[in-house]
C-alpha cells in the first residue's frame, strides 16, 4: 500500500520578550527543510493579532519521511532551544490528505 501525503500543523507560543529570537530560530529551520525530499511545502505564519505565535503549515509525501524530518539536525537543534524561546510546549496536529 502507497504511502498518503500528511499535512503538519505546528504551533509555537514564544515567550514574552522572545517573539523575535523565536522568530528567527523557526525561520532559519525554513530553506534546509524545504530542501529536503518529499518536503511538499513548508510555510511559517504569524499571528497577526498575537505576535507571540507562530504557526508551521507543512506538507509531506509520507509520514515516513516526516518521521525523517524530525530527526534532523535542524529541528533537533530548534527543539533544544524551546525552553529559552517559547512559553508553551510545540502543539502539533497531523493530517492525512483524503482528496
Amino acid at each position: 500500500m502507497a504511502s498518503k501525503q500528511v499535512t503538519v500543523l505546528a504551533r509555537f507560543k514564544a515567550k514574552p520578550g522572545m517573539e523575535e529570537k523565536a522568530k528567527q530560530a523557526i525561520l532559519a529551520c525554513v530553506a534546509p527543510t524545504r530542501a529536503e525530499a518529499g518536503c511538499i511545502n513548508y510555510d511559517l505564519h504569524q499571528d497577526p493579532n498575537d505576535k507571540a505565535v507562530f504557526i508551521l503549515y507543512e506538507n509531506w509525501a509520507s509520514k515516513e519521511i516526516l518521521d525523517q524530518h524530525l530527526e534532523t539536525p535542524h529541528l533537533v537543534g530548534l527543539k533544544a532551544q524551546s525552553d529559552e524561546l517559547f512559553a508553551e510546549p510545540l502543539d502539533i496536529t497531523l493530517l492525512e490528505m483524503i482528496s
